[in-house]
Order: C-alpha cells, then structure tokens, then sequence
C-alpha cells in the first residue's frame, strides 16, 4: 500500500462547506477508519480520494506525489462502493477479473490474480455462480476481489 496525506482539503458545493478543513496523514500499512452520522462527509472524502470528486482547496498526496488533480485511474486507487456494483449475467471469476480485462492484462495473468483473490477471500468454490446466486456477504467479497486484483496503492472501502 501507500502512504496518504491529506493536506488542508475543503469541498463546498455552492456556498454550503461539506468538509471543512482537515488534514491527515495514513502511514503506508496502517488503517484508517472513519466513522460519523449520516452526511458528515465520510462519502464525499472517499470519492475524494478517489478522484471521483474534485476538492475546493488543499491537497491530497500518495506517497509523497500530488494528486490532487489526477485522474481516477492515476491515482492507484481501488474502491468498493457499498453497493458492490457486480455485472449480474457475468459469474463470479468474470466480475472480479473484469477490470484487468479492461486494462487488457494478458489472460494467464487475469486467471492468476482471479485465483489468489478468489483463495484469500474464499470465494474458489463460487467461481462459476452468477451474483444472484450469493449472499450478500458474498457478493461483498467479490466486489473487494475485484478491487484486490488489482494492485492498488490505496484501498477504500
């Protein structure tokens, strides 16, 4: 993983400040948790981070580099979203290698990583089962399969 800094950032939309100013650093391998009421912002900071919500002021750095204004996939970020966001006519191996498809990984590779996700997070025996064949708590696991597998710098959850 990477280390996080999160430098001064404020994110207002309009004249209503949804993240006052706040800064914290996340050491490369620790974890952080946020936690709050509903609205308080802990959303917003995550696509943030992600790069899927552009900040109002401050910065935010990985591993010491600005990427503030980068792109999504510059960042080497990986997100699971709540809803897990899992393509229903694809099974289980399909959906967590989808992305290193996309990024036109060669196909032994693709199969490799899908494996040792699938192994970590137990999920070998459900391979060829459609997500509405899983229990919620499975379909969780491979929505974060699908995340692992791709190597990023920074993990949001």
């Amino acid at each position: 993983m990477a280390a996080l800094t999160i430098d001064k950032i404020t994110k207002a939309f309009g004249h209503t400040t949804v993240i006052p100013e706040l800064s914290l650093t996340i050491e490369d391998g620790e974890f952080c948790v946020l936690v709050g009421p509903s609205g308080c912002g802990k959303s917003t900071l995550l696509r943030i981070i992600a790069g899927l919500e552009p900040i109002s002021s401050g910065r935010i750095l990985v591993d010491g580099a600005d990427m503030s204004d980068a792109e999504p996939p510059e960042r080497g970020v990986a997100m699971v979203f709540q809803s897990y966001a899992l393509y229903p006519h694809m099974d289980v191996g399909r959906n967590i290698g989808f992305g290193l498809k996309i990024a036109r990984t060669p196909v032994a590779e693709i199969a490799e990583r899908v494996g040792r996700a699938a192994e970590k997070l137990r999920l070998g025996s459900y391979l060829k089962r459609k997500p509405r064949e899983l229990s919620g708590g499975q379909r969780q696991r491979v929505a974060i399969g699908r995340a692992m597998t791709r190597k990023p710098k920074l993990f949001l959850l």
